[in-house]
């Protein structure tokens, strides 16, 4: 019964040892009987964490932008050994993570012209924060990012809004 729910769990999607512990302690499958499985599992290669860990940096980091603490912190979420980890959020240098949150500021700057530059400003460090990036970095980033846009140009030439214009 274990090893049937473990094969099943790992059909979709790699999971870690520990995200299949969780499963089988669900289902109330005896430790003894999980731990056999598991151990298994991970000796034939089904489950690797390491393995998980680096295609799960490697995806997260390309595909959402987010920065190595966001990375680690998920990790820790999925039960990956905090060596394991830091081993596999290693792969991500500073070069890379300063590339991702180029790439996100620059993504949401657009939706952003309509606002004074402070406003984005304190928006745009808000939102690379909530994906881990540090606040000196996140700060750099996006005031090189305005800059080149040139946020505060676009914002000065919009229209005061009016609101009794607005009334009936």
């Amino acid at each position: 019964m274990a090893r049937s729910i473990c094969l099943r769990a790992l059909t979709g999607t790699p999971k870690t040892r520990q995200q299949l512990a969780d499963l089988l302690a669900s289902r109330d499958v005896p430790e003894a009987a999980a731990e056999a499985v598991l151990d298994r599992f991970t000796e034939v290669g089904l489950i690797d964490d390491a393995s998980f860990a680096r295609a799960w940096v490697s995806s997260r980091q390309a595909g959402r932008g987010l920065a190595r603490r966001a990375l680690s912190a998920e990790l820790r979420a999925k039960g990956v050994d905090p060596e394991v980890a830091a081993a596999a959020v290693e792969t991500v240098d500073d070069d890379d993570e300063r590339e991702a949150a180029r790439r996100l500021v620059a993504r949401r700057v657009g939706a952003m012209r309509r606002l004074d530059r402070a406003t984005a400003t304190r928006r745009l460090i808000g939102m690379l924060a909530r994906k881990g990036y540090n606040g000196g970095l996140a700060a750099a980033v996006v005031r090189e990012v305005l800059d080149e846009a040139d946020l505060a140009g676009d914002a000065d030439d919009l229209p005061e809004f009016d609101e009794e214009s607005m009334l009936p």
